[in-house]
């Protein structure tokens, strides 16, 4: 379904019923039409972090937790937030006879919307641990230009050093904005790479480009993957990027070259 279909945007109530059919997806195909070549736009995951999750027990009390959904990038199709918003909410006046049933039905929805096996873990209200970001941060850099939208002539490598290097460098300044709402949606982005050095300072000023950018979490992910990919064409790639929450969710696109650089799922302060 296209987005201009989805409740993004617009007024709705809350249901106070569980409502499985308020799931809506988004095809991922068209927004990857031109990245089709590169093995890594399809390799990796989607992790959202839901902070509104509640239901019934069987005593009628109502419980509450945190949960971490991850959705793989083969998914045919993305979830749209707000829907999942109230998808989750609909449960909150729902019984289920115990943690696990209420997992094993959010489970099934989800995998039926997102055309693959999505899953869920729930953690207490209290176990969600905050990481600190691993890498060198980029953010104090000078870059030599800036532009507003993405602009992947940005990007060098390191005219003054051209040895291959392993790094993973990360930034807080990436921002772009809902394609339906306008909504500033921010994020810190970790780039893990292996090859020829890359002027530091032309990645971030690649980042800073996308913050008039209208895309999808996963979307600006998948296209900074693209980007880095075939400018700099190296032996191996991550991308991942920790959004802030909205709406009481956080979306974490993550994708890889090479699986064995598959991060776990952190959450960091702003989010």
């Amino acid at each position: 379904m296209t987005v201009e279909l989805s409740l993004l945007g617009k007024d709705t109530h809350y249901p106070t019923q569980y409502q499985p059919d308020i799931l809506f997806a988004i095809a991922r195909a068209q927004s990857r039409e031109k990245y089709a070549h590169i093995e890594g736009i399809q390799q990796g995951q989607d992790w959202w972090h839901v902070f509104e999750i509640s239901w019934l027990n069987p005593q009628g009390i109502p419980q509450v937790a945190i949960g971490r959904i991850s959705v793989p990038a083969t998914s045919p199709n993305l979830l749209e937030s707000k829907s999942l918003k109230l998808y989750f909410n609909s449960m909150n006046f729902t019984e289920f006879d115990s943690k696990e049933t209420f997992i094993s039905v959010v489970e099934k929805d989800l995998s039926a919307a997102a055309g693959a096996a999505v899953s869920l873990s729930l953690f207490q209200a209290d176990d969600l641990e905050v990481s600190k970001p691993e890498g060198i941060n980029i953010d104090d850099l000078l870059p030599e230009r800036l532009e507003n939208h993405p602009d992947s002539t940005l990007l060098k490598f390191d005219i003054e050093n051209s040895e291959h290097v392993e790094v993973q460098l990360y930034s807080h300044l990436l921002r772009s904005n809902c394609p339906v709402t306008g909504q500033p949606d921010w994020g810190t982005v970790f780039i893990r790479y292996q090859g020829k050095k890359p002027c530091y300072r032309s990645i971030l000023a690649y980042i800073i480009s996308y913050r008039q950018h209208n895309g999808f979490h996963e979307q600006c992910v998948e296209q900074i993957f693209a980007d880095l990919w075939q400018i700099f064409a190296p032996q191996k790639l991550m991308v991942y990027a920790t959004y802030t929450r909205r709406g009481g969710l956080d979306i974490n696109p993550c994708r890889v070259s090479d699986f064995t650089w598959m991060p776990r799922p952190i959450r960091l302060a702003r989010q």
